[in-house]
């Protein structure tokens, strides 16, 4: 089993890829993250979501967590247009109701698209060959 004592494995690719690190708020209460971090789970994700994330060419997604602090990878092609991507994930089945049920559990605007709740970061460090 990964942890944080024996490390998380990575995928690795043919080439290089783009990576987009993001961050959001869960709401305090502990039953509410408890229910998150279960519809996050294996075999709880929706089909169709998980359909969406890979249909606008995202290679991998990974999700960590500490207390009620999201923290979020994104891997994708170099080509990958991150505002072209968003737009058409709202537009996919089930999506709409996914963010309108996950905003029960996040700290964000009712009716918030994925891209307006996720908020993107810059790297501001990084081992430098």
């Amino acid at each position: 089993m990964e942890n944080k004592k024996t490390g998380y494995k990575v995928r690795e690719y043919h080439g290089p890829v783009k990576r987009y690190c993001q961050v959001l708020s869960l709401k305090n209460d502990p039953a509410l993250i408890a229910e998150y971090r279960k519809r996050h789970s294996e075999g709880e994700v929706w089909p169709e979501t998980l359909a969406a994330i890979r249909e606008v060419g995202i290679l991998e997604m990974e999700i960590y967590i500490l207390g009620t602090q999201l923290f979020m990878i994104v891997e994708t092609p170099l080509d990958f247009d991150w505002d072209m991507a968003m737009v058409k994930m709202a537009t996919l089945p089930r999506q709409e109701e996914w963010e309108k049920y996950m905003s029960i559990f996040q700290q964000a605007e009712p009716g918030a698209s994925s891209a307006e709740k996720w908020k993107l970061m810059d790297r501001m460090f990084h081992l430098y060959e």
